[in-house]
């Protein structure tokens, strides 16, 4: 049997232990209440914001991350002029080629687009614009979950009515609505070229370095502004399966496609979305220094709550240690007695941090109650996403951590002498 986990239950469970008694009644059956609601309470409200924590920086990482990933995929495939630019210039990418980049071990989807920059008027103001050309075989997934108003058109790369697909804050500015048909010019090497667009539907993502001058439209549209063949196009955008895997997957596109020259002799180059937008996936990486801190002083509070839980328990206990060292038990013995006391304090402290953690996060994906500044987070509502691996690690690691640091204050009952010890009131 052993023995210092048969001793704490039954402290642990107030049924045993009549040191303290007199006359043959027992004084007190439950150890030190308060002391060991403060515990499980520390323990509780340290785990609950840590599942907090996490769930609200993990919704916002990926939240943000995959809104600039609706705008430009994973990885591009471009001409390598393009890619050390600022300026349009066409590569040749055909089925055939679609195919071999879907073919890309790694590479789930494939799909063109073609950029062109102009102006849009209206009768009363002006707005400078990047409208981006897609076709059929486009993932309009993203699109879809953004809008906010009509809908999307069928774009095509054979033939265009122009249709034009612009964000909330541009049809502010410009005073549009869905129906409306508004001029827009290109400037190029041959002059100024005027087309009218039909607005066919609205979008808001809340980041404005996107919203502030971001368009779709046909492909085939794109190409007749910029003047180029049907065939060629700004670049191929690549949905990789696995985003963990992305510089893998990013090293198989390489090999298979940089330095390929096409039919217009143009070169192949890639780059992935973390170079294409470095200082946005390094503000997100910035916020994992935030998680830290916090899970640090959590982990903090716990500790303390129960270390000190725990030396006004083994002070209580003073007159049970001294009859159970008179009885011939090591301290090595009472030590683990208490250390599984505590470990059932922290265990009933992560049932609860559990409980009230999982309750907030669930109420904020269920009702959005905390809203944020879209023009500040991106985001209008806190986001969350609950991860269970993480959250199971939380719980082991607070359980380790709050045990290793029991272990030096559990010393003190090495301390306690048998004869002075039954005499203590």
């Amino acid at each position: 049997m052993n023995l210092p986990l048969f001793l704490s239950r039954r402290i642990y469970n107030g049924e045993a232990d009549n040191s303290n008694a007199t006359d043959g009644q027992p004084q007190n059956r439950n150890v030190s209440k308060p002391a060991i609601r403060i515990a499980v309470v520390g323990v509780a409200i340290g785990l609950a914001v840590m599942i907090v924590t996490v769930s609200v920086i993990l919704g916002f990482k990926h939240t943000i991350r995959d809104k600039v990933v609706g705008f430009g995929s994973h990885i591009q495939v471009a001409n390598i002029v393009s890619m050390n630019t600022m300026s349009e210039h066409p590569i040749c990418i055909d089925d055939s080629m679609l195919q071999v980049f879907n073919g890309i071990e790694g590479i789930r989807h494939a799909e063109r687009y073609a950029i062109t920059q102009g102006i849009l008027k209206t009768d009363s103001d002006f707005l400078g614009i990047a409208i981006k050309g897609i076709g059929p075989e486009y993932d309009l997934s993203f699109i879809k979950e953004n809008l906010v108003a009509g809908e999307l058109p069928l774009f095509c790369d054979s033939a265009t009515k122009y249709p034009l697909v612009i964000s909330q804050t541009i049809a502010n500015k410009l005073r549009l609505k869905i129906g409306d048909r508004v001029f827009a010019y290109f400037i190029n090497d041959e002059g100024v070229r005027a087309r009218k667009f039909n607005v066919s539907a609205i979008y808001q993502t809340n980041m404005s370095r996107f919203d502030d001058f971001y368009c779709f439209s046909d492909i085939y549209a794109t190409n007749k502004i910029n003047g180029w063949f049907t065939d060629q196009c700004s670049g191929a955008e690549l949905l990789v399966e696995d985003f963990e895997q992305l510089e893998a997957t990013n090293r198989n596109v390489i090999k298979t496609v940089n330095r390929t020259i096409d039919r217009y002799n143009n070169v192949f180059s890639s780059r992935t979305i973390l170079e294409t937008y470095p200082q946005v996936f390094s503000w997100l990486e910035l916020l994992d220094i935030n998680v830290w801190i916090i899970l640090g002083l959590m982990v903090v509070l716990a500790g303390f709550t129960v270390t000190s839980g725990l030396l006004i328990i083994i002070l209580e206990r003073t007159r049970m240690i001294g009859i159970l060292k008179a009885l011939g038990a090591r301290n090595t013995t009472i030590r683990k007695t208490f250390l599984w006391f505590s470990t059932f304090i922290i265990g009933q402290g992560l049932l609860f941090g559990n409980i009230i953690g999982f309750g907030l996060v669930l109420l904020q994906k269920a009702t959005g109650i905390v809203t944020l500044d879209p023009q500040t987070y991106y985001v209008s509502e806190a986001p969350m996403e609950l991860n269970l691996l993480v959250i199971i690690l939380l719980n082991v690691a607070t359980l380790l951590i709050c045990v290793f640091v029991l272990i030096a204050p559990s010393y003190l009952v090495s301390k306690i002498h048998p004869a002075r010890s039954m005499r203590y009131e």
